[in-house]
């Protein structure tokens, strides 16, 4: 280990080469990551495109992997390396802060979802409306878009379809509420944790002197997580009010890692990733980042999608193996890319 003197641990004076090269990724970034996360929402909104429902399938599954895989590889295992770094010293070395932050983040995502669905619950009933748990009506949902999709290339998203209710707006309206809440709350936990990720990616490939091998990898990291991020958000079923959130949910994903870049290039001379402020406010980050995702890809993603889904039950063996696959295919090229990055 080199000694403490050796360390560089506050500001430095860098040379950036390839200057013209990090500018332009700032437009590469923000072209590859809008895609990745746009191209699945537009795909299912789009009557022209005409998108097969096997393609959502796959991407659905693979982006599954592509969430569990970053929380693991991408940002719990940098965030031992961050708050473990030489340059910190008093409490910071005296105690394992990653897991530890990682599972304060886990308890309190449960947390938050405990509360909101009690609460969302309790306000439904004194509204006079019965209704099952939000995960399931979501399954429903999805399923019933993807038969309907289909039988019906211009099929729309109407609440209508769900199982058990009426065509009366009112009944509709309170239909869309119930479902609506858990979704637009579970995916907006998910992409709180992809964006402080995005935000210390941008930063680093700014100042990184291995810029040519990490922006290769940031481009595919980027476009795969952006395609996990975009599947669940194309696949929320919101009110009439609220069908342009999954849009600017891609929009504000694909532009939180050109920004960074944007911030590293204008502190470029100066900022040190191993300094011990940036070592803690990263480290930090990645951790909680990373209980986010955890709680999200492991519960929301996995136990919904294959142990509670009435749909997945019922699927022939055939369906699930490939589910599987498509969903390990993602965690795997994702944590392959953590060797480079």
């Amino acid at each position: 280990m080199s000694d403490s003197s050796d360390l560089q641990c506050g500001a430095v004076d860098n040379e950036v080469s390839w200057f013209g090269l990090r500018v332009g990724s700032i437009f590469v970034i923000l072209a590859t990551s809008m895609v990745g996360a746009l191209f699945p929402v537009l795909a299912r909104k789009s009557q022209w495109m005409n998108v097969p429902k096997e393609i959502f399938e796959f991407a659905k599954f693979f982006g599954s992997g592509v969430i569990i895989a970053t929380a693991f590889i991408h940002l719990l295992a940098p965030g031992f390396d961050e708050l473990t770094s030489p340059c910190l010293s008093g409490v910071w070395g005296e105690y394992d802060w990653a897991p530890a932050i990682a599972m304060m983040a886990v308890f309190a995502v449960f947390l938050v979802e405990l509360f909101a669905f009690r609460w969302g619950t309790a306000k439904l009933k004194s509204l006079g409306v019965e209704t099952a748990h939000g995960h399931e009506q979501e399954q429903e949902q999805e399923d019933a878009h993807s038969h309907g999709h289909e039988h019906d290339p211009g099929h729309s998203h109407s609440h209508s379809h769900s199982p058990g209710h009426s065509h009366d707006p009112g009944h509709s309206h309170s239909h869309a509420v119930t479902s609506g809440a858990p979704q637009i709350l579970g995916v907006a936990i998910l992409e709180f944790g992809v964006i402080f990720h995005s935000v210390i990616i941008g930063l680093t490939l700014a100042v990184d002197q291995n810029f040519i091998q990490l922006f290769i990898v940031i481009i595919f990291h980027q476009m795969f997580e952006g395609l996990g991020l975009g599947t669940r958000l194309a696949f929320l079923d919101l009110p009439r009010a609220y069908r342009h959130a999954p849009i600017i949910g891609c929009i504000a994903y694909g532009l939180v890692t050109p920004l960074g870049i944007a911030a590293g290039l204008g502190v470029r001379a100066s900022y040190n990733p191993g300094s011990a402020t940036a070592s803690i406010v990263s480290g930090v980050l990645d951790s909680t980042s990373a209980g986010v995702l955890l709680y999200t890809g492991l519960v929301e993603l996995l136990a919904h999608e294959f142990l509670f889904n009435p749909v997945m039950a019922s699927a022939s063996n055939g369906r699930v193996v490939y589910a599987v696959v498509c969903m390990l295919a993602g965690a795997g090229i994702m944590a392959l890319l953590g060797r480079w990055a």
